[in-house]
């Protein structure tokens, strides 16, 4: 099964949601629909990101980009509700490096 990273910088949290809300909701979105490999936070210049791993079902390959495509946009409306973001970026695993899809 083809492996996707989705990542997301987060710049503020909603009124009322607590920091790990943020990571709680982009996995759940994520794992609602496909396997989650992995999670991550890192803060790179200052500015907090999530990183979040996971496989789409092996098919055709514009098919599992745009199943990943639709993943992190879920992704990415399930974490505004709680918290402000920035960038959303999608990577897929081929030959060892991660290529932006």
């Amino acid at each position: 099964m083809p492996s996707f990273r989705a990542t997301i910088q987060i710049t503020g949290l909603r009124p009322g949601h607590a920091p790990e809300e943020v990571m709680d909701m982009a996995v759940f979105t994520v794992g609602a629909a496909h396997v989650v490999e992995a999670n991550q936070l890192d803060v790179v210049a200052g500015v907090p990101r999530i990183t979040v791993r996971f496989m789409v079902e092996a098919s055709e390959y514009d098919a599992e980009n745009q199943q990943a495509r639709d993943a992190a946009a879920s992704m990415a409306h399930g974490v505004n509700t709680v918290a402000v973001s920035g960038v959303l970026r999608l990577f897929r695993r081929s030959a060892g490096k991660w290529l932006a899809v």
